[in-house]
């Protein structure tokens, strides 16, 4: 397989060097593999040498390398401010790397991208119609500005067809793992375990409900109040008259900032107290499920496992020996 990496000004050095790792390891394990996958990974830019967002320099080849290419992935940009980010994806800076996407596109050459970089892709016009996922705290932002992309912000990687995206930062793990498992599951696996590398389907474990909240005056008022009412039963009506707005704004306005509904919402913030708790106290699930409003144990249990895709007991802190 011929893997053309972007290499663009500004790029997230973590996230490049990341997807260079995993495709190097997949390719040196050749060996030890029945039937190995084969790789040839080249790094493209728009000039022969690229400073990075660290202010590295990386040597790269010309960018008509990806017509040749089997895939081109476009690592993040170290940006995490969205108005920076917005006006970056959006301007003439970005204009040579999205003008590459949608020619990558058009040739129906299969792209990849996590993290920031996935706005580049959503810029290019590469997402329209498609499921994607991006960072998790940038969700809101994305879903706002890229209404045409149908995002799911809970999951590491989300692949559509021949468009591969991925979650936050070094989500690039996950989304190079997933470039190689699509070869071969067998090379996937062995690299996952040479560089001890866990399985992370989703990124609802790492999300900080509060902090998604703040995309909206309504959302951040009804996050404070659910918060302070978690161990009751919650009603939606008298939430929504808590916060000033009739039910139908406030359902409205959730699912348009966060993408979900009130009830799941709430959900969302049980689900975060409850690890905690889990994560920092002895207290027994019973007791936790009743702090965060729930009367059986097991109904909790699902939950977490749902959400977070790990058991009770995995979400506890390893015992001191």
């Amino acid at each position: 397989m011929d893997v053309a990496v972007l290499v663009y000004d500004g790029v997230f050095d973590s996230g490049l060097a990341a997807v260079l790792d995993v495709l190097d390891a997949a390719g040196a394990m050749g060996g030890e593999l029945a039937d190995p996958p084969v790789w040839n990974v080249t790094r493209i830019g728009f000039r022969p040498q690229v400073r990075t967002g660290a202010g590295h320099l990386v040597a790269t080849e010309p960018t008509d390398r990806a017509e040749r290419a089997d895939l081109l992935i476009v690592p993040a940009l170290a940006e995490r401010r969205p108005p920076a980010l917005l006006d970056h994806v959006a301007g003439e800076a970005s204009l040579p790397v999205r003008d590459l996407i949608a020619r990558t596109r058009a040739r129906g050459t299969p792209v990849a991208s996590a993290c920031t970089g996935t706005f580049l892709l959503a810029e290019a016009g590469a997402l329209d119609g498609r499921r994607a996922t991006t960072s998790w705290w940038l969700a809101p932002v994305f879903r706002a500005w890229y209404p045409a992309v149908r995002l799911d912000q809970s999951r590491m990687v989300v692949s559509s067809g021949d468009v591969t995206t991925a979650g936050a930062a070094f989500g690039h793990v996950d989304l190079a793992l997933a470039v190689v498992r699509s070869a071969s599951p067998a090379a996937a696996d062995l690299v996952a375990r040479y560089l001890v590398v866990d399985e992370r389907p989703s990124q609802s474990a790492y999300t900080i409900p509060s902090a998604l909240a703040q995309s909206d005056p309504t959302v951040a008022a009804f996050e404070r109040w659910a918060r302070e009412r978690l161990a009751d039963p919650i009603s939606i009506p008298e939430a929504a008259r808590a916060v000033g707005v009739s039910e139908r704004t406030l359902q409205r306005t959730v699912q348009r900032v966060l993408g979900t509904s009130p009830v799941r919402f709430v959900q969302d913030l049980r689900v975060e107290r409850a690890s905690h708790l889990l994560r920092t106290t002895g207290l027994p699930l019973e007791a936790i499920a009743r702090r965060v409003g729930y009367e059986h144990a097991n109904t909790l249990r699902v939950l977490l496992r749902d959400r977070t895709g790990r058991t009770t007991s995995s979400l506890r802190p390893s015992p001191r020996t």
